[in-house]
This record gives structure tokens, C-alpha cells and sequence, in this order.
């Protein structure tokens, strides 16, 4: 725009003094238009234009000159009074075209500077942003409670969460980054051939349960294609840890089985109970009667009775699943309660109990003559676990969200595959065990929204640990 004002100015300083008729200055009219005007249009629509559309713009100069040419051509041809301003004109025109040409050339010149700095900021922007996706996408992977591992063609390790380090518990990642994918699948304990290794054999995609440090791990590994068809451009591996969700199964299994007993002890205990009572008291009114030395035989047959309707009893207490009325108890008054009665049980085996109870435990939401049979049956278990100078430990700890008691015997220990079995009705390790003990100190325990769990190991002894959640934790979960 200055460059066509400012030749504008110079054409007329430059032809002015010629000027005699009207249709010179029509003509000059003419010439300003066909230069100012194209000049107006390419400075407000040039930068802002598309490619194709700054071509036509310069196309359009070229025209402008065009027209320029052909409009002063006749008049330099035939002479006449206008031919010193065609002089002018054509001189101007010349000098013009020059300096379009350089207009051209710089303007061209600075929109690809333009368009350069326009292309690296873009590249910048693009650049962020792809590193944040890459960023983002990595704090997904990190922390997604998923194993992942990535191996490139060549079998070399190049990307490893930390979901997977914490299972197979290096020192660090470096341990396993960058290294062939036999020294994850050694770590991992991997039977050969790994999955990595079937994989790499032409399957398309293994899938396997691992036992891996005492977990429960479903496992995919399958080739990584970026279309498919194509050959593989790596390997994928993926573990979930389904220790848990196996549990819970076991654990349904094992509810499932409770309402089986339940069930059945609802049915028949009733029925079996009154007869009993009746065969229990002519017994004893037939020993009153005899003679000493069939006392012995009568005493042996009420014994077995008692015996009889004590399972009945355990029975319905597993079967009737009921509401307890709770009271706010503290649990250290129950135990001093029943340390007598633990005590002579023991001196009578020839063992010793220890009682280590915390200061103070918080109180709790507690069925007394519950929490006293689940202490009972902990003991009474223990202590035949125990042979002579055995040592009962019971314990206490006030925790944050918890109290807890501990039930420890240096016996001979639960074999690990037992464990898992330990709560189920029936199952029991004793000769002559009814298996309803245990059973029915976990239903003590969830009637009291507690929680209890067995740590045990050959030849050192067993540690049952219970957990009774504090009131507040109870009342939070309800809301």
C-alpha cells in the first residue's frame, strides 16, 4: 500500500506540468485505479489468504501492468499532445514493474518466513501435546492394577510398569529394561517354554493362570500388529492378579455350603433333640438303679449323649445365622472372665498360658456369651495342637481402625494347603474333630462385622488373628 501511494505521489510531481486537456486527466484517473486499486485489495487480503489465493494476487499485479501497457501504447504510437505524458507514463511503468518485481520477490519472501515460524510454533504445539498424551498414556499404564510388558521383534524389553516390578519385586527397573525377555520370564518362574516363547513360535495368543510367589495371576501374551496381516512388531504381555477374586469365589463356595448346613441342622435338629432328651433321662434313671459295676457303662453312654447333642448344638448356632443383641463391652473384661477357666484347662495338659493384652482397648459393639465361645473354641483348639509343655499365647492390640486379638500355639502347625480349607464345615485335622468348631467362630466373627484370618507354619506353630472393626468404621460403612 505505501509502495503504491508513494509511486502515485511521483507520477504526478513527474507528469503534472504536461497535463493540457480534460481526457489526460481522465487518463490519469485511469492509470491511479488500475494501481491503487489492485494495490488496496492485495494489502488487506494477501496475508491472510490461502496459497492458491496470493497466486491470483499476483497475477492480478501482472494484469494491472498489463492494462497499464495497453493504455499507453496508441497514445506513444500516434504522438499528439499527450506524447511527453506518455513518455512519463511508459518511464513510470518501466520503473514500476521493477520495483514489482521486488515487492513480489520480498513479500514472497517474508510470508515463507511467515510461514515458517507459522510451521515450527504448530510443530511446538503438536509436539506438547503429543508429549503429554505420552505422558498421560504412561501414568495410565503405571498405575492401572495390570502387569504389562512390552518386547520389541528382537525379544529386547522396552517399556515395564510398575505394577510388574512390585510382582517380581527387583531392585529396580534397569534390572529388566533393555534385557532379553527370558530374564523377565526367569524372574516371573515361567515354565519352559514361556508364553513369550510361544509367541515368538508363531502363536498368535497364549493364555495361562500362573502361580507366581504365592499369587494367582491370569495372564495374556499375544503379538503386537500394527495392521492386521502384517508380521508382528513385538510382544504384549498382560497379568491380572486374581489372588483376590478367587477368594471371594472360595468364599461364596463356602457360604454356599453353610446355607447347605444350615438348611439341613434346621430340618432335623428339632426332630433328633427331643428323642434324645428322652433315651438321656431312662439312662440316667436306669444308672441310679443298677449296680456299681454297670455304672461305668451307663456314665460312658450319658457322656456320648452330652457329646451328640453338644454338635447339634454347634449345629444351630451355624444354622440360625441370627441377629445378636449388642451391647458397648470392652473385649480385655472378657478375656480376665474366662482366664480361670483357660487356665485350668491348661495345668491339666501340662501347658502354660501367657495373656498379653494391650493398656487400654477401645470399646466395642459386642455379644459377651459369643465373644466367650469364640475365645473358647480358639483356645480349646490350640491347646490340642499343643502337646505337653506347650505355651497359649492370647494378645492384644488397640489399632486405628481396629482391635485385635491374637490366639498363638507353638504346635505342630497347619501344612499350607490345609489352610484354605480351614473355615469349611466339616473339614477338620483332628482325629476326632466334628469340623463346626472353626466354622462357627467365623460366623461369630462376621455376625460381629469383624474379620479372621490363620497364619501358620509346619513345625512352629499357628496364630489365629481376629479383627473387630470400631464403631465408627461400622457406622461409616453402613452410611
Amino acid at each position: 500500500m505505501a509502495a503504491a501511494v508513494i509511486l502515485t505521489i511521483e507520477f504526478l510531481l513527474y507528469s503534472g506540468t504536461e497535463i493540457r486537456n480534460w481526457w489526460e486527466y481522465v487518463y490519469l484517473t485511469v492509470f491511479l485505479l488500475a494501481v491503487l486499486v489492485p494495490m488496496i485489495r492485495v494489502s488487506s487480503t494477501f496475508r491472510q489468504g490461502p496459497r492458491v489465493k496470493r497466486l491470483k494476487i499476483v497475477l492480478l499485479f501482472f494484469s494491472a501492468m498489463f492494462l497499464i501497457f495497453c493504455a499507453s501504447f496508441p497514445v506513444w504510437y500516434h504522438g499528439g499532445p499527450a506524447a511527453v505524458l506518455n513518455n512519463h507514463l511508459y518511464d513510470l511503468s518501466v520503473n514500476w514493474a521493477v520495483f514489482l518485481l521486488a515487492l513480489i520477490a520480498g513479500t514472497m519472501f517474508i510470508e515463507l518466513g511467515f510461514e515458517r515460524v507459522g510451521l515450527q510454533n504448530e510443530l511446538q504445539v503438536m509436539s506438547r501435546n503429543y508429549r503429554g498424551e505420552v505422558r498421560r498414556l504412561q501414568l495410565f499404564i503405571d498405575q492401572a492394577p495390570l502387569a504389562v510388558m512390552y518386547a520389541d521383534t528382537t525379544g529386547i524389553i522396552t517399556h515395564i510398569n510398575d505394577f510388574t516390578l512390585q510382582m517380581i519385586q527387583p531392585t529396580v527397573s534397569t534390572e529388566v529394561l533393555n534385557r532379553h525377555y527370558r530374564v523377565f520370564a526367569r524372574l516371573m518362574q515361567f515354565e519352559f517354554p514361556s508364553p513369550f516363547d510361544k509367541v515368538m513360535r508363531g502363536e498368535e495368543r497364549v493364555v495361562e493362570v500362573l502361580k507366581i510367589r504365592g499369587r494367582t495371576v491370569y495372564t495374556v501374551t499375544r503379538a503386537v500388529r500394527g495392521i492386521p496381516g502384517q508380521s508382528s512388531e513385538g510382544i504384549l504381555f498382560i497379568g491380572h492378579d486374581v489372588t483376590e477374586l478367587n477368594q471371594l469365589k472360595d468364599e461364596v463356595g463356602r457360604m454356599e455350603r453353610l446355607s447347605l448346613v444350615g438348611q439341613m441342622a434346621a430340618s432335623i435338629t428339632h426332630e433328633i433333640r427331643n428323642p434324645m432328651a428322652v433315651i438321656r433321662g431312662f439312662v440316667q434313671l436306669l444308672n441310679e438303679r443298677s449296680s456299681d459295676d454297670q455304672q461305668s457303662y451307663f456314665r460312658i453312654v450319658m457322656e456320648e449323649l452330652d457329646r451328640a447333642n453338644g454338635i447339634i448344638n454347634d449345629f444351630l448356632s451355624l444354622a440360625q445365622n441370627r441377629i445378636v443383641e449388642k451391647e458397648t463391652g470392652n473385649l480385655h473384661d472378657v478375656l480376665n472372665e474366662l482366664v480361670p477357666l483357660i487356665s485350668a484347662d491348661a495345668n491339666m495338659r501340662g501347658q502354660l498360658i501367657e495373656m498379653r493384652l494391650c493398656e487400654e482397648a477401645s470399646p466395642l459393639e459386642i455379644n459377651s456369651k459369643e465373644i466367650k465361645q469364640l475365645v473358647l473354641n480358639l483356645a480349646r483348639n490350640a491347646m490340642e495342637a499343643m502337646s505337653d509343655k506347650g505355651v497359649l499365647r492370647i494378645e492384644t492390640s488397640d489399632r486405628e481402625d481396629a482391635v485385635e486379638l491374637r490366639v498363638t500355639d507353638n504346635g505342630v502347625g497347619i501344612p499350607q494347603e490345609k489352610l484354605e480349607r480351614l473355615f469349611e464345615p466339616f473339614f477338620t485335622t483332628k482325629t476326632n474333630g466334628t469340623g463346626l468348631g472353626l466354622a462357627l467362630c467365623l460366623s461369630i466373627v462376621e455376625r460381629h462385622n469383624g474379620k479372621i484370618q490363620v497364619e501358620s507354619k509346619v513345625g512352629e506353630g499357628t496364630t489365629f488373628i481376629v479383627s473387630f472393626f470400631k464403631q465408627y468404621r461400622m457406622a461409616a460403612a453402613k452410611n
